[in-house]
Protein backbone atom coordinates (compact mmCIF):
# COMPACT_ATOMS: atom_id res chain seq x y z
CA UNK A 1 0.00 0.00 0.00
CA UNK A 2 1.23 3.28 -0.79
CA UNK A 3 0.99 5.53 2.16
CA UNK A 4 1.51 8.75 0.25
CA UNK A 5 -2.18 7.60 -1.57
CA UNK A 6 -4.27 6.07 1.72
CA UNK A 7 -3.66 7.08 5.56
CA UNK A 8 -5.68 6.13 7.77
CA UNK A 9 -5.05 7.15 11.45
CA UNK A 10 -4.03 5.04 13.85
CA UNK A 11 -6.79 5.51 16.32
CA UNK A 12 -8.71 3.81 12.90
CA UNK A 13 -6.78 1.26 12.73
CA UNK A 14 -8.13 -1.49 15.37
CA UNK A 15 -10.90 -2.68 13.70
CA UNK A 16 -11.10 -3.04 9.85
CA UNK A 17 -12.78 -5.20 7.55
CA UNK A 18 -11.86 -5.75 4.11
CA UNK A 19 -13.47 -7.04 1.32
CA UNK A 20 -12.89 -7.73 -2.44
CA UNK A 21 -15.74 -6.25 -4.93
CA UNK A 22 -16.24 -8.56 -7.58
CA UNK A 23 -17.26 -7.38 -11.03
CA UNK A 24 -19.11 -10.69 -12.49
CA UNK A 25 -21.51 -10.64 -9.46
CA UNK A 26 -22.89 -7.76 -6.54
CA UNK A 27 -19.94 -6.95 -3.91
CA UNK A 28 -21.20 -7.53 -0.24
CA UNK A 29 -19.38 -6.45 2.40
CA UNK A 30 -20.95 -8.03 6.42
CA UNK A 31 -18.87 -6.29 8.69
CA UNK A 32 -19.01 -8.16 12.13
CA UNK A 33 -22.93 -9.15 11.59
CA UNK A 34 -24.78 -11.23 14.07
CA UNK A 35 -27.61 -13.60 13.66
CA UNK A 36 -29.36 -15.55 16.50
CA UNK A 37 -32.97 -17.15 16.62
CA UNK A 38 -35.23 -17.86 19.20
CA UNK A 39 -37.41 -15.52 21.72
CA UNK A 40 -40.39 -13.55 20.80
CA UNK A 41 -38.72 -10.17 21.34
CA UNK A 42 -36.37 -9.03 18.11
CA UNK A 43 -33.96 -5.97 17.83
CA UNK A 44 -31.59 -4.39 15.22
CA UNK A 45 -29.00 -2.06 14.65
CA UNK A 46 -26.66 -0.71 11.87
CA UNK A 47 -24.30 1.81 11.92
CA UNK A 48 -23.85 1.74 7.62
CA UNK A 49 -25.58 0.39 5.18
CA UNK A 50 -25.35 1.08 1.39
CA UNK A 51 -27.13 0.29 -1.98
CA UNK A 52 -24.59 1.78 -4.41
CA UNK A 53 -24.12 0.79 -8.10
CA UNK A 54 -20.15 1.74 -9.19
CA UNK A 55 -19.63 1.80 -13.20
CA UNK A 56 -15.90 2.27 -13.65
CA UNK A 57 -13.92 3.16 -16.85
CA UNK A 58 -16.87 4.76 -18.77
CA UNK A 59 -19.62 2.38 -17.37
CA UNK A 60 -17.44 -0.40 -19.23
CA UNK A 61 -17.35 -2.33 -15.67
CA UNK A 62 -20.49 -2.24 -13.44
CA UNK A 63 -20.10 -2.92 -9.61
CA UNK A 64 -22.93 -3.03 -7.15
CA UNK A 65 -22.06 -2.14 -4.00
CA UNK A 66 -23.60 -3.42 -0.93
CA UNK A 67 -21.78 -2.33 2.45
CA UNK A 68 -22.82 -2.78 5.86
CA UNK A 69 -20.70 -2.34 8.93
CA UNK A 70 -21.76 -3.31 12.18
CA UNK A 71 -24.59 -4.82 11.14
CA UNK A 72 -26.52 -6.74 14.38
CA UNK A 73 -29.76 -8.52 15.25
CA UNK A 74 -31.15 -9.86 18.04
CA UNK A 75 -33.57 -11.90 20.05
CA UNK A 76 -29.84 -12.59 21.88
CA UNK A 77 -27.69 -9.79 23.43
CA UNK A 78 -25.06 -8.60 20.66
CA UNK A 79 -22.89 -5.58 19.58
CA UNK A 80 -20.01 -5.00 17.03
CA UNK A 81 -17.52 -1.73 17.21
CA UNK A 82 -15.76 -2.14 14.18
CA UNK A 83 -14.46 1.54 13.05
CA UNK A 84 -14.07 1.04 9.66
CA UNK A 85 -14.97 -0.58 6.16
CA UNK A 86 -13.06 -0.86 3.40
CA UNK A 87 -12.76 -1.96 0.04
CA UNK A 88 -10.09 -3.73 -2.97
CA UNK A 89 -10.86 -3.80 -6.18
CA UNK A 90 -12.76 -0.70 -7.31
CA UNK A 91 -9.64 2.03 -6.75
CA UNK A 92 -6.85 0.92 -9.02
CA UNK A 93 -6.45 -2.08 -7.40
CA UNK A 94 -5.65 0.18 -4.26
CA UNK A 95 -7.79 -0.07 -0.35
CA UNK A 96 -10.72 1.73 -0.76
CA UNK A 97 -12.14 3.36 2.48
CA UNK A 98 -15.64 3.70 2.66
CA UNK A 99 -16.75 4.95 6.04
CA UNK A 100 -14.28 5.89 9.11
CA UNK A 101 -14.83 6.94 12.79
CA UNK A 102 -13.96 7.39 16.33
CA UNK A 103 -16.88 5.58 17.70
CA UNK A 104 -18.88 2.97 15.58
CA UNK A 105 -20.89 0.68 17.82
CA UNK A 106 -24.03 -0.98 17.31
CA UNK A 107 -25.95 -3.38 20.10
CA UNK A 108 -28.97 -5.31 20.25
CA UNK A 109 -29.93 -6.96 23.13
CA UNK A 110 -33.70 -8.74 23.92
CA UNK A 111 -34.87 -10.34 27.31
CA UNK A 112 -38.27 -11.60 27.81
CA UNK A 113 -39.67 -7.94 29.01
CA UNK A 114 -37.59 -5.37 26.21
CA UNK A 115 -36.42 -5.54 23.28
CA UNK A 116 -33.96 -2.64 22.03
CA UNK A 117 -31.63 -1.87 19.25
CA UNK A 118 -28.85 1.53 19.53
CA UNK A 119 -26.57 2.81 17.25
CA UNK A 120 -23.55 5.48 17.93
CA UNK A 121 -21.67 6.85 15.39
CA UNK A 122 -18.74 9.21 15.91
CA UNK A 123 -16.52 11.96 14.01
CA UNK A 124 -17.26 9.81 11.05
CA UNK A 125 -16.35 10.13 7.46
CA UNK A 126 -18.11 8.56 4.38
CA UNK A 127 -16.58 8.30 0.55
CA UNK A 128 -17.23 6.22 -2.01
CA UNK A 129 -15.33 5.16 -5.20
CA UNK A 130 -13.93 8.17 -7.64
CA UNK A 131 -13.77 10.57 -4.56
CA UNK A 132 -11.28 9.49 -2.55
CA UNK A 133 -10.23 12.87 -1.27
CA UNK A 134 -13.54 14.30 -0.80
CA UNK A 135 -16.12 13.11 1.59
CA UNK A 136 -19.56 12.72 0.76
CA UNK A 137 -20.61 13.40 4.65
CA UNK A 138 -18.77 14.24 7.76
CA UNK A 139 -20.75 13.67 11.04
CA UNK A 140 -19.52 14.95 14.67
CA UNK A 141 -22.32 12.77 16.85
CA UNK A 142 -24.95 10.70 15.43
CA UNK A 143 -26.90 8.51 17.52
CA UNK A 144 -30.36 6.10 16.64
CA UNK A 145 -32.20 4.27 19.23
CA UNK A 146 -35.51 1.87 19.61
CA UNK A 147 -37.11 0.65 22.63
CA UNK A 148 -39.48 -1.44 22.50
CA UNK A 149 -41.13 -2.70 26.26
CA UNK A 150 -43.87 -5.04 27.39
CA UNK A 151 -47.00 -2.73 28.30
CA UNK A 152 -45.55 0.43 26.95
CA UNK A 153 -45.68 2.21 23.76
CA UNK A 154 -42.79 1.66 21.58
CA UNK A 155 -40.19 4.66 21.47
CA UNK A 156 -37.79 5.60 18.60
CA UNK A 157 -35.41 8.50 18.96
CA UNK A 158 -32.29 9.58 16.33
CA UNK A 159 -30.52 12.36 16.34
CA UNK A 160 -27.82 14.48 14.20
CA UNK A 161 -25.36 16.51 16.90
CA UNK A 162 -22.79 18.97 16.38
CA UNK A 163 -21.75 19.75 12.58
CA UNK A 164 -22.45 17.74 9.47
CA UNK A 165 -20.43 18.74 5.86
CA UNK A 166 -21.42 17.30 2.49
CA UNK A 167 -19.31 17.44 -0.64
CA UNK A 168 -17.12 19.93 1.44
CA UNK A 169 -20.02 22.24 2.19
CA UNK A 170 -21.33 23.16 5.89
CA UNK A 171 -24.69 21.98 5.52
CA UNK A 172 -27.80 22.90 8.63
CA UNK A 173 -30.44 19.99 8.50
CA UNK A 174 -34.07 20.25 9.14
CA UNK A 175 -36.84 17.46 9.63
CA UNK A 176 -39.12 19.15 7.16
CA UNK A 177 -37.73 17.50 4.30
CA UNK A 178 -34.50 16.54 2.52
CA UNK A 179 -31.60 18.80 2.15
CA UNK A 180 -29.97 18.61 -1.32
CA UNK A 181 -26.18 19.64 -1.81
CA UNK A 182 -25.21 20.23 -4.94
CA UNK A 183 -21.15 20.39 -6.09
CA UNK A 184 -20.72 21.63 -9.91
CA UNK A 185 -18.22 18.94 -11.53
CA UNK A 186 -19.06 16.60 -8.49
CA UNK A 187 -22.49 15.46 -7.88
CA UNK A 188 -25.25 16.20 -5.50
CA UNK A 189 -26.32 14.24 -2.40
CA UNK A 190 -29.55 14.64 -0.87
CA UNK A 191 -30.18 13.94 2.97
CA UNK A 192 -33.06 12.98 4.88
CA UNK A 193 -33.15 13.98 8.71
CA UNK A 194 -34.03 11.59 11.74
CA UNK A 195 -36.99 9.09 10.30
CA UNK A 196 -38.59 7.77 13.32
CA UNK A 197 -41.75 5.62 12.88
CA UNK A 198 -43.85 3.42 15.59
CA UNK A 199 -46.87 0.63 15.67
CA UNK A 200 -48.50 -0.78 18.71
CA UNK A 201 -45.67 -3.09 19.29
CA UNK A 202 -42.37 -1.74 16.78
CA UNK A 203 -40.24 1.19 16.46
CA UNK A 204 -37.92 2.24 14.06
CA UNK A 205 -35.01 5.42 13.86
CA UNK A 206 -32.53 6.23 11.30
CA UNK A 207 -30.76 9.24 11.73
CA UNK A 208 -29.72 10.13 8.49
CA UNK A 209 -30.96 8.66 4.74
CA UNK A 210 -28.71 9.82 1.70
CA UNK A 211 -29.29 9.87 -2.33
CA UNK A 212 -26.14 9.88 -3.84
CA UNK A 213 -25.20 10.91 -7.45
CA UNK A 214 -21.65 11.48 -8.27
CA UNK A 215 -19.37 11.16 -11.16
CA UNK A 216 -16.75 14.13 -10.63
CA UNK A 217 -15.97 16.76 -13.34
CA UNK A 218 -18.08 14.10 -15.91
CA UNK A 219 -15.21 11.45 -16.47
CA UNK A 220 -16.73 8.52 -15.99
CA UNK A 221 -14.13 7.47 -13.79
CA UNK A 222 -16.25 6.62 -11.37
CA UNK A 223 -20.23 7.02 -11.69
CA UNK A 224 -21.75 6.31 -8.16
CA UNK A 225 -25.48 6.30 -7.82
CA UNK A 226 -27.80 4.92 -4.77
CA UNK A 227 -28.58 4.90 -1.20
CA UNK A 228 -26.66 4.95 1.86
CA UNK A 229 -28.06 5.10 5.52
CA UNK A 230 -26.37 6.03 8.67
CA UNK A 231 -27.40 4.95 12.42
CA UNK A 232 -30.43 3.02 12.09
CA UNK A 233 -32.17 0.69 15.10
CA UNK A 234 -35.32 -1.19 14.79
CA UNK A 235 -37.24 -3.40 17.45
CA UNK A 236 -40.09 -5.44 18.14
CA UNK A 237 -41.16 -5.67 22.23
CA UNK A 238 -41.94 -8.86 23.54
CA UNK A 239 -45.43 -11.01 23.92
CA UNK A 240 -46.69 -10.66 27.15
CA UNK A 241 -46.91 -13.73 29.09
CA UNK A 242 -50.51 -15.00 29.84
CA UNK A 243 -52.21 -13.82 32.60
CA UNK A 244 -53.46 -16.63 34.99
CA UNK A 245 -56.98 -17.31 36.65
CA UNK A 246 -57.37 -18.94 39.98
CA UNK A 247 -59.25 -22.01 39.34
CA UNK A 248 -62.64 -22.48 40.77
CA UNK A 249 -63.25 -23.53 44.73
CA UNK A 250 -65.25 -27.12 44.94
CA UNK A 251 -64.82 -26.89 48.61
CA UNK A 252 -68.13 -28.41 49.83
CA UNK A 253 -68.18 -26.76 53.13
CA UNK A 254 -68.69 -23.83 51.34
CA UNK A 255 -71.82 -24.97 49.91
CA UNK A 256 -73.51 -25.33 53.82
CA UNK A 257 -76.67 -23.32 54.39
CA UNK A 258 -78.21 -22.59 57.83
CA UNK A 259 -81.31 -24.45 57.79
CA UNK A 260 -84.47 -23.98 60.29
CA UNK A 261 -83.41 -20.44 61.65
CA UNK A 262 -86.36 -18.92 63.69
CA UNK A 263 -89.07 -16.36 62.35
CA UNK A 264 -88.68 -12.68 63.18
CA UNK A 265 -91.40 -13.00 65.94
CA UNK A 266 -90.09 -16.02 67.63
CA UNK A 267 -86.69 -13.33 67.77
CA UNK A 268 -88.48 -10.63 69.16
CA UNK A 269 -90.33 -12.34 72.01
CA UNK A 270 -87.22 -13.96 73.16
CA UNK A 271 -85.39 -10.38 72.81
CA UNK A 272 -82.57 -12.45 70.50
CA UNK A 273 -81.54 -11.09 67.48
CA UNK A 274 -80.20 -12.91 64.31
CA UNK A 275 -77.30 -13.93 65.34
CA UNK A 276 -78.69 -16.12 68.20
CA UNK A 277 -79.28 -19.27 66.28
CA UNK A 278 -75.87 -19.51 65.15
CA UNK A 279 -74.60 -18.94 68.63
CA UNK A 280 -76.86 -21.58 70.14
CA UNK A 281 -76.47 -24.17 68.23
CA UNK A 282 -72.83 -23.70 68.89
CA UNK A 283 -73.23 -24.26 72.42
CA UNK A 284 -74.79 -26.96 72.14
CA UNK A 285 -72.30 -28.34 69.86
CA UNK A 286 -69.38 -28.10 72.23
CA UNK A 287 -71.88 -29.43 75.17
CA UNK A 288 -72.42 -32.60 73.39
CA UNK A 289 -68.56 -32.87 71.97
CA UNK A 290 -67.89 -32.57 75.99
CA UNK A 291 -70.18 -34.79 77.38
CA UNK A 292 -69.07 -37.86 74.68
CA UNK A 293 -65.55 -36.92 76.16
CA UNK A 294 -66.95 -37.82 79.35
CA UNK A 295 -68.35 -40.46 78.69
CA UNK A 296 -65.34 -42.14 76.85
CA UNK A 297 -63.30 -41.42 80.05
CA UNK A 298 -65.62 -42.70 82.41
CA UNK A 299 -65.37 -45.79 80.61
CA UNK A 300 -61.83 -45.91 80.54
CA UNK A 301 -62.11 -45.85 84.35
CA UNK A 302 -64.20 -49.01 83.98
Amino acid sequence: MNSNNFRMPARRLAAVATVTALTAAPAVLGVGAAHATGGHGRASAVVLRTGLDVSLLNKTVNVPLAVSLNEVQAPQSADRTALSARLDGVNGGKPFTVLAADVASAKATVTAKRAEGSVRLVHAKLHVPGLPLLSVIETDDVTAKATCEVGKAPVAAANVLGAVTVLGKRVTLTAGGPTVVKVPGVGEVGLDLAERRTTTRTAAATALQLKVSVNPLKLNVADVQGTVTLAKATCESPMAAPTKHPAPSHDPAADVRPQGAPAKADLAETGGSSATPYIAGGALALLLVGGGAVTVARRRRG
